[in-house]
């Protein structure tokens, strides 16, 4: 895929934030849509399918975390890449994020070149499948199915669809069942070595897949990392 063919919808309560952000993704050949706020950032995102959403977290009407919220709720929405740029660094602010459905958290302010090698590497996971996957591509594991081509989790009959991040670190792990990997080996896998992620950030995705699944097989091994224990 080449930059012409990714739409990123940028949601700011901030004129010249969304003039700044979407004057250098035009530059690079992104297509760029914009909302003022989180509700009407639901409805462009439902509107465009929008391969990246950026959320400022303050916002009239409906927050970021709102928005992430509710767009992580739908289904059209699974693949869906979704960031917060805020000026909030905190852990706590990151681990809410996090726990709303978001893939990265950017920490405002940001230097263009910066910004779009950001973006750059987010998106970096569309090429990758774009050029490797095809076909119908199954995982079967002793609780659920993994399809990769609808970016479903089929559990007891059950579809459930995962943000994107959540849907690549559990079958990056269910992929070797037993195998315990550690937390930089995750970070490339999932994240790339081009984003920078808080340290938090594995663990609250794990729970979160713990949760919504009702399973037990992801294993923390303390003081190295995970592995997905197929008994």
């Amino acid at each position: 895929m080449e930059n012409k063919d990714f739409r990123i919808l940028l949601a700011d309560d901030e004129p010249d934030i969304l003039e700044f952000l979407g004057y250098n993704l035009q530059r690079e050949g992104y297509q760029v849509f914009k909302a003022k706020n989180g509700k009407k950032a639901v409805e462009k995102a439902l509107e465009i399918k929008p391969h990246l959403v950026i959320l400022d977290v303050m916002m009239p009407e409906m927050d970021g975390m709102e928005a992430c919220n509710e767009m992580r709720r739908l289904p059209e929405l699974n693949s869906t890449i979704i960031a917060f740029l805020t000026a909030r660094g905190e852990d706590y602010s990151q681990i809410a994020g996090f726990d709303a459905g978001a893939d990265d958290y950017i920490t405002k302010p940001i230097k263009p070149k910066v910004f779009i090698s950001r973006i750059q590497a987010l998106l970096r996971r569309f090429r990758d499948e774009s050029a490797t996957t095809g076909g119908g591509i199954l995982l079967a594991t002793r609780d659920f199915t993994i399809d990769r081509d609808k970016f479903v989790v089929i559990r007891d009959g059950k579809e459930y669809f995962l943000p994107k991040k959540e849907f690549e670190l559990l079958h990056f792990l269910a992929s070797s069942p037993n195998k315990v990997f550690s937390r930089d080996e995750i970070f490339s896998a999932v994240w790339g070595d081009d984003v920078v992620v808080g340290d938090r950030t594995i663990d609250v995705h794990i729970r979160r897949i713990r949760e919504k699944l009702e399973i037990d097989s992801i294993r923390t091994i303390k003081g190295v990392g995970y592995k997905f224990e197929e008994r």
